[in-house]
């Protein structure tokens, strides 16, 4: 509940008052302090923070200006901007009240007050700021800083900076947990479509049934659970960043759909034939070798050169070098304050140890590794006891079956995946090295679902 954390400031000049709120909202919050003087509340709000501040309208004219309650909360507004204000009025002072909520006043109670009015109101408003400081804090998480001094990662700033203006389509490309979202959302802020809406969607796992729909929208009577009209994330991003990621993983005739759009910058919701036009900058991302991606019986290359105007490869962290000691330093002082913890040093042997760890998992994986050193740890130096990495990662080399398997297919896919690895998913120069035409591997790549 809101309330339990809560401190409230209570002014007014009638002692009964006071004693009756302070009795009434006790059992309730975390902190209740009265204040019979106004005179006092600059000095009550320097000395503390309060969510809520219930302020009288009327004093016995310490300050002579005939509504003392707005001279009060103007003078609270400009010292404590962020903490709420309740105004307690007469039915006379109804106009008061109201100059006082276009002062910036939250709202005014009237006196004689119902107790479950007042609980109401604060709590109305206590949850109010709780959303705010949470659409903030995301705010925040969505704008974040991306940490890397490396050459590597210049590189890709160099790009990024040069890019993100225009409006040109961009593939992310990038293993798992490199931050290539990071790289999606740092392009749309970024650019002049910044304060239009940036939507993402995770194409690789959506359905045959449901690409359409959720990309398109539909119309009421569609299907048989199209109960009213929904926008699809197309409609959705209008003037804004469309992010698709895992493009990689649909399908040839998810891609054919996909393509239309493009080309004709329009959408047609499922149950409609009139199509709707669309004015989006799409961000495209995947984990996939390009060359891999290349390959026709996989992903239609006509898509690829629309989606693929600029591309932007995320280098992996093991590639990074010093960034590894940056992103430590972030990471231990995020979870720090987020568990309520001393801030952290370092032993001499924890970077070390983090270095010399390959990061299949990369900048995710050391997220997770690092949070949970900061969980289990008792102390406030961190050794390199305190890293456990996950056995959950997979080596970032290709996994191949094991090499003591005797079945034919087995030894033959196994062959496979090594070459293609070798030469970075070049098929010609594999299919040279295994001794076989183009076609054939090509073949046997789809035997093995490759």
């Amino acid at each position: 509940m809101v309330l339990k954390n809560a401190t409230i400031l209570v002014i007014d000049d009638d002692v009964d008052v006071l004693t009756a709120l302070r009795l009434l909202l006790k059992p309730l919050v975390k902190t209740v302090v009265t204040e019979k003087n106004p005179s006092n509340i600059t000095s009550q709000i320097a000395q503390a923070n309060y969510d809520i501040i219930i302020l009288d309208m009327n004093f016995n004219g310490l300050v002579n200006t005939g509504n003392e309650g707005i001279f009060w909360l103007n003078k609270i507004r400009q010292l404590k901007p962020e903490t709420a204000v309740i105004l307690m009025t007469a039915y006379a002072d109804i106009d008061l009240a109201i100059r006082g909520l276009k002062k910036g006043a939250s709202d005014f109670l009237m006196k004689p007050w119902k107790n479950e009015k007042i609980v109401e109101t604060i709590t109305t408003i206590l949850s109010q700021k709780k959303s705010q400081k949470l659409s903030k804090n995301q705010l925040h998480s969505n704008s974040v800083e991306i940490i890397g001094t490396s050459d590597v990662m210049t590189d890709v700033f160099t790009k990024l900076k040069k890019v993100a203006p225009t409006d040109a389509n961009v593939l992310i490309l990038g293993e798992n947990g490199t931050g290539k979202d990071l790289i999606a959302r740092a392009l749309h802020d970024n650019s002049n479509r910044k304060h239009q809406p940036f939507v993402k969607v995770d194409v690789g796992a959506l359905t045959e049934s449901l690409f359409e729909s959720e990309l398109f929208g539909y119309k009421k009577g569609a299907f048989t659970d199209a109960r009213e009209d929904r926008k699809g994330r197309f409609e959705a991003a209008h003037g804004g960043t469309l992010f698709l990621d895992e493009i990689g993983n649909i399908s040839l005739s998810q891609q054919a759909r996909l393509l239309t759009v493009l080309q004709n910058r329009h959408v047609t919701p499922l149950g409609s034939n009139d199509p709707i036009p669309i004015d989006i900058r799409l961000v495209c991302a995947t984990n996939i070798n390009p060359q891999i991606l290349a390959d026709e019986k996989r992903f239609r290359k006509d898509l690829i050169y629309r989606i693929n105007t600029v591309d932007i490869v995320v280098p992996p962290l093991r590639d990074r070098g010093t960034d590894i000691t940056a992103l430590a330093h972030h990471f231990v002082a995020l979870y720090a304050e987020k568990y309520n913890k001393n801030p952290f040093s370092f032993d001499s042997g924890f970077i070390s140890k983090l270095k010399k760890h390959d990061f299949p998992g990369n900048v995710r994986e050391l997220q997770y590794v690092l949070e949970r050193a900061i969980i289990m740890t008792d102390g406030s130096v961190l050794k390199p006891d305190d890293l456990v990495f996950s056995s959950i990662e997979r080596p970032t080399s290709t996994p191949s079956i094991s090499t003591q398997s005797l079945n034919l297919d087995d030894i033959e896919k196994n062959a496979i995946l090594n070459v293609l690895e070798k030469n970075k998913g070049n098929v010609s120069k594999s299919a040279k090295e295994l001794g076989i035409t183009r076609a054939a591997l090509y073949r046997r790549l789809e035997k093995y679902e490759l």
